[in-house]
């Protein structure tokens, strides 16, 4: 008789520090059951459901290209990978229910997932199996302190960000929590009994494995994932509060899509900086603060589920706005031609390669909020569908904030001056030149002097500005205040 445990991958494309394959794999270890023990993965292919959530094309190919790298980890751990079809998240509990059942499954392992939809599936999910007699373990692993953990005297959420990352600081340095390893290579005999699948080329609504991601930049796999993260805290972390603003620099880590798709953990980044950092304070580095934010805006997506439904979390504020809803104005924000050349640059870097420098991404988002007083929904919901690491919970919490709506959010009278970022961040233009059309080669390695003092709308045919700057502002501020 079988006594199979069924390992079901999402958003968690790794083999290391994941909660619920490891203690899958402990299971079987340590039972003494003359039963032959064993375990199968499973992933859920998913296209219609993924067009629903609005996850771009670069991150679906990049999210299918790691599921490939994983094939082959599980591999070297004697652990076939079998892949279910499902239209949409209603369909899923039924189709995982028929391959427990097909394989003798006495166990579902999983990692929670934070978007309130993810956890209704996964409630289905738990009912279905229970009804059934098939166990269910569920375990946090995305987050790195479980929400509802970190809470004021009141025992209430913080709401501001700096109380919760002192709180959080606190309460990691007493968990002494780190990264799992990845389990021991089980018997063979179910691995060999049990054929894995192979992963389609073309999974439906246009979206086939292909290469519309730089594989250069993000190549696919965990050990990529942690040579890149090894490289940025041995060489660049000491200079990252420095150089992280500066879009046209390489100043940020670039780990985000490998953190969007799970193949990399915020707690590896933390052990990361701990292993590599020859800084006594490594945990108050500005990257470690980057990481806590993350960890904030999933707190409160999980402890204010209304969240979820693109609701508001300051609703008192935004019921006094009036949006705009002016199609031609946020068309050519989509685009890239507001004329405001940091704004542009921006977003046709995001159009390109799927990915957006951070700070451009608060500039962008201030302008289409603040200046042009276009729902913040409808820039959340494109920055989704074109993200390589599009993450609901950040891009939903960033969007807010810059809208001044949500969680901590920007005071209302913040709103970033493009012309003024542009002159801070990108004061020779080389941003701008990379991603539009200024008459010079998009290389930001070229000599800066030949640039002299001139603007970046001095260098090429730019698009006129979409609306006067000091009037909209003006505007803007009337109303929220």
């Amino acid at each position: 008789m079988k006594n199979i445990k069924l390992v079901w991958f999402r958003n968690d494309l790794r083999t290391r520090d994941h909660r619920a394959l490891y203690t899958a794999c402990e299971h079987v270890a340590q039972s003494t059951s003359s039963a032959e023990m064993g375990v199968i993965a499973v992933a859920a292919i998913s296209s219609k459901q993924w067009m629903l959530q609005d996850e771009s094309k670069s991150r679906v190919q990049f999210w299918l290209a790691n599921l490939h790298s994983l094939k082959d980890e599980l591999a070297g751990l004697n652990i076939p990978l079998k892949l279910i079809h499902a239209e949409t998240n209603q369909e899923i509990p039924q189709q995982l229910l028929r391959l427990a059942k097909q394989y003798n499954v006495k166990a579902l392992y999983f990692n929670d997932e934070v978007p309130e939809y993810e956890q209704q599936r996964d409630q289905q999910v738990e009912q279905l199996f229970q009804q059934q007699g098939i166990g269910c373990h569920r375990f946090e692993s995305d987050l790195v302190l479980p929400a509802g953990s970190v809470l004021n005297q009141q025992g209430l959420p913080y709401k501001v960000f700096t109380p919760f990352s002192k709180a959080w600081r606190q309460q990691f340095i007493q968990s002494e929590q780190g990264p799992l390893p990845a389990p021991q290579p089980l018997s063979s005999k179910v691995y060999t009994a049990i054929e894995t699948d192979n992963i389609p080329e073309d999974i439906g609504y246009g979206l086939r494995l292909g290469a519309d991601w730089n594989k250069q930049i993000w190549p696919a796999g965990t050990e990529s994932a942690h040579r890149k993260l090894q490289q940025f805290v041995s060489e660049q972390l000491t200079d990252y509060s420095q150089l992280r603003d500066f879009p046209a620099q390489t100043g940020t880590s670039s780990l985000s899509p490998y953190l969007s798709v799970g193949v990399l953990t915020a707690r590896q980044c933390i052990a990361g900086v701990q292993a590599y950092s020859d800084d006594p304070e490594w945990f108050y580095n500005q990257w470690v603060t980057e990481l806590i934010w993350r960890e904030f805006y999933r707190h409160l997506l999980i402890l204010f589920p209304e969240m979820n439904r693109w609701k508001p979390f300051k609703p008192d504020i935004e019921k006094k706005i009036a949006w705009q809803h002016d199609k031609a104005k946020f068309d050519a924000w989509c685009k890239g031609e507001t004329g405001f050349d940091i704004v542009d640059a921006g977003m046709k870097q995001l159009l390109e390669t799927g990915w957006m420098h951070n700070r451009v991404r608060m500039i962008t988002a201030s302008f289409l909020t603040k200046l042009l007083r276009q729902d913040w929904r409808l820039g959340a919901r494109f920055f989704m569908q074109h993200l390589i690491d599009g993450d609901f919970s950040s891009n939903l919490g960033g969007w807010q904030w810059s809208a001044s709506v949500g969680a901590d959010a920007a005071p209302y009278f913040r709103i970033f001056n493009p012309m003024r970022q542009a002159d801070r961040f990108d004061a020779k233009g080389l941003y701008s030149q990379q991603w539009l059309d200024l008459g010079h080669p998009g290389d930001t390695n070229m000599d800066t002097d030949l640039l002299g003092d001139a603007l970046p709308s001095d260098l090429g045919q730019r698009p006129q500005p979409i609306i006067d700057y000091a009037a909209e502002r003006r505007r803007s501020i009337e109303e929220y205040q």
